[in-house]
This record gives C-alpha cells, structure tokens and sequence, in this order.
C-alpha cells in the first residue's frame, strides 16, 4: 500500500476530484462575500457615528479639523491679498472708549440676579 501512496506524492496518477475547482471557487466566492458584507456593516457603523458625531458638533458648535483648517486657510488668503505684510490681528467688538459703559451694564445685570440683602449692598 506504501508505493501507491508514494506515487501520489511524486506527482504520478491521482484521482482527482472532478468537483475540486467547483468547490474551491465556491469558497472563493463565500470569502469575498463575507468580506464585502463585513465592510458594508463597518461602512453602515462608521456612518452612524458620523451622524451622531455632527449631532454633537452642531450642539456645541464645533467644526470638523477639515473645515477649521480650510478657514484658517481662507482667512488668510483674504487677508493677504493686496499686501504685503503679515495679516493684521482683527479688534474683537467691544474694545475701545464704550468699554465702561459695557462693565456697568454686567454689572447691573449680575445685581439683578442676586438676592434682595445683597442687591441693596451693591446700590448703597
């Protein structure tokens, strides 16, 4: 029994599965189609995360990197066009001469919302 196995390991004459290629591509074909309904349910995950994550960007009003470095970019550009030096830093509003002004008007609003005793403190 020894020599006819030999002959089978030597390349000699095998029975062969007439099925073998049919099977073989079937397991092909079932491993690519797990594979493609594996990254279509990570594709379908990733996109609900996404939608859950612009949800908590539009709360609190965050901007993807993507879109902050395109703005950044942007500001730029509008800025330097026509100059020649670097960009100026802009004045945020409510600095100037009207500042005082600003300060009271926190500081009667923040009187308002004390408790009696402590209003009549501050208006003495």
């Amino acid at each position: 029994g020894a020599t006819k196995d030999m002959g089978k390991m030597l390349g000699g004459d095998e029975e062969k599965d007439p099925d073998a290629a049919k099977k073989e591509e079937e397991r092909q074909e079932a491993l690519r189609q797990q594979e493609e309904e594996r990254k279509a349910k990570y594709a379908k995950m990733e996109a609900e995360r996404e939608v859950m994550r612009q949800g908590i960007r539009d709360k609190y009003g965050i901007k993807k990197k993507e879109e902050k470095e395109a703005e950044a970019q942007a500001a730029l550009e509008a800025n330097a066009e026509g100059s020649l030096t670097r960009p100026k830093k802009a004045i945020p509003p409510g600095c100037g001469e009207e500042e005082e002004e600003e300060e009271e008007s926190i500081l009667d609003t923040v009187i308002k919302y004390l408790p009696g005793p402590l209003q009549d403190m501050f208006k003495k």
